[in-house]
């Protein structure tokens, strides 16, 4: 078992540049998330570690989250990772670190299906649907779930950075259309549900505001 190092999400607050352990490249990234990490705590109440590899494994993405025994594992796997910032290859480098807070509030809408026990769980009026659906369809399960996550990285973009929707929004079009129609990210059904940041409605936390918009998705499939 490869040995992990957890880092708690006080290093956020004040700490974080002179917590010597970190490497220059998980440092910026843990920066530009502070913000919504940081909301997802104090706001949201959702229990979050941050897990640092000390060896990035064969097909590791950068960030990723897990869940285990009702926590959150935000985990950065970017030591020895060649690919790590790939993503970020074709976005000009001043908005490099608006991107990477994109993509933890991507992983944030995760832990809250998460930590609301509704991972792969469709909301009130859709389990007639649920029925229908076989054991082995896991993927199109998958999908809604980085779809339903997508429009919380883009719900938060419109509440901190409304003036960046559009390039965040247009970046991460570019980011899914590439997977294949039946991918587990293709989330362009919801995606292009909120082209600008009006489909969200502003007075809900964040999460509801995705909800709202997941839904229609979720009807489209009908």
């Amino acid at each position: 078992m490869i040995k992990r190092t957890l880092f708690p999400l006080l290093l956020l607050a004040s700490s974080l540049a002179s917590a010597a352990e970190l490497t220059e490249m998980e440092i910026r990234w843990l920066k530009a998330g502070a913000g919504v990490l940081n909301y997802a705590k104090q706001e949201l109440r959702l229990p979050i570690d941050i897990t640092v590899q000390p060896q990035a494994r064969a097909n590791d993405v950068p960030l990723a989250l897990g869940y285990d025994n009702g926590r959150c594992k935000l985990v950065l796997s970017m030591r020895g990772n060649p690919t790590a910032e790939d993503i970020l290859d074709k976005v000009p480098a001043a908005q490099r670190a608006l991107m990477i807070e994109a993509m933890v509030a991507h992983e944030i809408g995760h832990c809250w299906r998460y930590a609301q026990g509704t991972w792969h769980a469709l909301p009130a009026g859709f389990e007639e649907r649920r029925a229908q659906i076989a054991a082995e369809d896991q993927l199109r399960d998958t999908r809604r779930e980085e779809g339903y996550a997508d429009l919380v990285a883009l719900a938060w973009i419109h509440q901190q950075h409304p003036q960046q929707y559009a390039s965040v929004a247009a970046w991460m079009r570019s980011v899914r259309e590439p997977s294949p129609a039946v991918g587990t990210h293709s989330t362009l059904t919801w995606l292009q549900l909120a082209p600008t940041g009006a489909a969200f409605s502003p007075e809900l936390a964040i999460v509801e505001q995705a909800a709202q918009v997941w839904r229609q998705g979720l009807l489209q499939e009908r």
